[in-house]
């Protein structure tokens, strides 16, 4: 079962944040703008794409930090159980509106794999980067899957 079209505004806010990778290889994702630098980080490590996840406030829906806390260390138990590299990172909206949301950039996962995860944790969207080095935002249903161009 599908969930109902996400709020237009809500969507925006999506496009307006800055995805910004805060660990040994600082960088800051804009929907939809290339990056040189997440370019550089992919072919550093052998990788022809990248995902920007969360665990953060499901479907939107504002946690406790200490909930939040153990969820973003629960991706993170889950992505080194897969062997996967990845950085800490953060979704910032420049408004300052939304308190910054602990996330990771997770490299070298394939479209279909991202959408599975952050379906897993009952995200409304991911931002994935293929060869091109262009972060694009995905909108998922309920099951990961794409539900319309974000």
């Amino acid at each position: 079962m599908s969930t109902p079209p996400l709020d237009p505004a809500l969507l925006q806010a999506y496009r307006e944040t800055l995805f910004e990778v805060v660990d040994e290889h600082p960088l800051t994702l804009h929907i939809g703008q290339p990056n040189e630098a997440l370019r550089q980080l992919h072919r550093l490590h052998g990788v022809t794409s990248s995902a920007f996840v969360t665990a953060c406030n499901p479907r939107s829906e504002s946690l406790p930090a200490e909930e939040n806390e153990r969820r973003h260390a629960d991706l993170r138990a889950e992505l080194q159980h897969l062997g996967l590299t990845f950085f800490e990172g953060q979704g910032r909206h420049p408004s300052n509106s939304w308190p910054p949301e602990r996330s990771l950039l997770v490299m070298g996962l394939e479209l279909t794999a991202a959408r599975e995860l952050g379906g897993r944790w009952a995200q409304n969207a991911i931002v994935w980067s293929g060869t091109d080095a262009t972060p694009q935002l995905i909108v998922l249903d309920d099951d990961g899957d794409a539900a319309a161009p974000g």
